[in-house]
């Protein structure tokens, strides 16, 4: 009898939990809910109820996808983490997919903008095309001035700020990148932490002594 092919898909990258079980090609248990600031708690349970649903048990599972980010920094640590450990303990593939990508998979808009406020006037941001039914990514994921970047753009388009992704649209792209080395996984924070900004600035005062 054929093996079929079993994916787990996690993303904490925003206020919207996204999780998602797949069973060769087919979306068979999912979660798309809203949060607050509890990812980190309900994440575990939510993989331990889609699972129950299929007979399933974590050893069961063939590969794991995680959105990586960017977007909210303690929430894309969840997301890494936990596919980190999912991995490493039973010996899983593990793939990452930027979490701008799983956002725009939501719309068929020919042209979509994907977009996360980072306050200020900023945002994370990444523009991706629905041409020929195949999400691809025009250009890279950025934190940038929403304006300045949107002014940049020379199509129309549709700006995405939530929505439960179309996961069969992602497993069908180029979009997905394999970890050879599990310990290697980290997140796409696309900004510098407060920690690294704190010792810049303490470095550049101990030049200007």
């Amino acid at each position: 009898m054929k093996k079929l092919l079993k994916q787990l898909v996690i993303d904490t990258a925003t206020k919207n939990i996204f999780l998602s079980l797949i069973i060769d090609g087919e979306e068979k248990q999912f979660v798309y809910e809203e949060g607050i600031n509890n990812h980190s708690i309900t994440v575990m349970p939510y993989l331990e109820e889609m699972l129950n649903k299929e007979n399933l048990k974590l050893q069961d599972l063939d590969q794991v996808i995680v959105g990586v980010g960017p977007g909210s920094y303690t929430g894309v640590r969840i997301g890494v983490t936990v596919a980190k450990m999912i991995g490493y303990l039973n010996n899983l593939e593990v793939y990452t997919v930027s979490s701008l990508a799983l956002m725009a998979s939501h719309s068929d808009n020919p042209y979509v903008l994907a977009l996360i406020d980072a306050r200020r006037g900023n945002a994370f941001m990444g523009l991706y095309s629905n041409v020929n039914e195949k999400l691809t990514l025009v250009s890279e994921d950025v934190l940038d001035n929403v304006e300045e970047y949107k002014s940049r753009i020379e199509t129309d388009y549709l700006v995405v700020e939530e929505g439960k992704p179309q996961i069969k649209k992602i497993l069908n792209t180029n979009l997905l990148r394999k970890i050879e080395i599990i310990h290697s996984l980290t997140p796409n924070y696309l900004r510098i932490t407060e920690a690294e900004r704190n010792l810049i600035n303490e470095a550049n005062n101990e030049g200007n002594c």
